[in-house]
């Protein structure tokens, strides 16, 4: 149970419980049910605007069955490789359990986005659908699931900032001492409430490449965890060094896709033709267009009755017929020599001869 406030806001304490409810003796979290509330909107809000990318729904369910766990799993990674100290004991020895104990914290984002990353990129190589398309799609989804899920660190009371006298401060209590500190859970999902309208509105009006809201994404994203992250005392710390890692990351990743940006918007030139959506529909009504025309050749000897009602019965059946024409006593040779030609023909579907057995 944690205590919080909002003075300048004139908000006196209230109780969070971590814990919303139990099933038997095992409690269910609050931090869990809001990150399950935002996969699920996300998820919903990308199978409906899925179309726009040329991205079907079974796809993005058939995705995240195996990009759900492997970003939990990078998530983890990622924490623990920056702060080995959670898995030590007391005593220094090494605690293997606790590789596995994330409901106790230890989740980092960037990680979780590294795993999601590289899941999709093979996902799409073995589906044969462009990465960047669905990349773009994806990262409405996790703007989403971010914008929600920062309000999974409140009903934690963590991932705050140093203190401050602003209007919007949070009071918390630290070690039995009353802090009042930078809200930066609030900060950071209001900045993906944001990022979430303007990358949707580009998507929709000036989407001009695939990969444009996936380098989109990186750019407002980055840009506002490196300034968020210099707000927070709970970094994790690139090994002995000063430097926080998810702000370096978010500097360079922010750096890289506002070059590639400019590039792609100012020197590359790109066409419709060349975005999957485009691609894929192309693809689609080749699909559901009818087969093409039939072209029938027709060989049959002239004054023979039964040969001519023959002919006329496929000018009916067929789309198309040619019709050729031979003497009676045509020789077999002279036969063979014309169907011969007649086939190297690449627009011909077939060729016919008349015998006298035909009805």
């Amino acid at each position: 149970m944690h205590l919080v406030s909002f003075p300048g806001l004139g908000i006196g304490e209230f109780p969070l419980n971590r814990v919303a409810f139990h099933i038997g003796s095992w409690p269910v979290y609050w931090y869990g049910i809001i990150i399950a509330a935002g996969f699920l909107l996300a998820v919903v809000y990308c199978g409906k605007v899925s179309q726009r990318f040329g991205i079907i729904k079974d796809s993005i369910v058939d995705m995240l069955f195996f990009a759900v766990p492997l970003s939990i799993v990078g998530a983890r990674l990622y924490y623990l490789v920056f702060n080995s100290s959670q898995l030590q004991n007391p005593d220094g020895s090494f605690n293997f359990i606790q590789i596995f104990r994330i409901w106790d914290g230890g989740l980092a984002i960037y990680g979780g986005i590294i795993a999601a990353v590289i899941t999709l990129f093979v996902f799409c190589r073995i589906k044969k659908i462009k990465f960047l398309a669905f990349a773009d799609l994806g990262v409405h989804g996790l703007l989403i699931g971010q914008c929600i899920g920062r309000w999974g660190n409140f009903t934690n009371v963590e991932a705050y900032g140093a203190q401050t006298t602003l209007p919007w401060r949070m009071g918390i209590y630290e070690g039995g001492q009353f802090l009042e500190v930078h809200p930066t859970f609030l900060y950071e999902s209001l900045w993906n409430l944001a990022g979430f309208f303007l990358l949707s509105t580009i998507s929709k009006k000036w989407r001009k490449f695939d990969g444009q809201i996936f380098l989109c994404y990186f750019l407002w994203y980055g840009i506002g965890r490196f300034l968020i992250e210099g707000l927070r005392t709970d970094s994790l710390y690139l090994f002995n060094t000063g430097i926080r890692v998810s702000q370096a990351l978010a500097l360079i990743t922010a750096v890289v896709a506002a070059l590639l940006l400019v590039y792609h918007l100012r020197v590359k030139r790109h066409t419709p033709a060349e975005l999957w959506v485009n691609q894929a529909g192309a693809a689609r009504r080749a699909e559901q267009e009818p087969d093409p025309q039939r072209r029938v050749a027709l060989i049959f000897p002239t004054g023979i009755p039964a040969a001519r009602e023959w002919a006329d019965t496929f000018h009916r059946d067929e789309d198309y017929t040619e019709e050729y024409t031979l003497p009676e006593d045509a020789s077999p040779d002279a036969i063979e020599e014309i169907v011969n030609t007649l086939k190297q023909r690449d627009d011909l579907t077939g060729v016919l001869v008349w015998s006298p057995s035909e009805p």
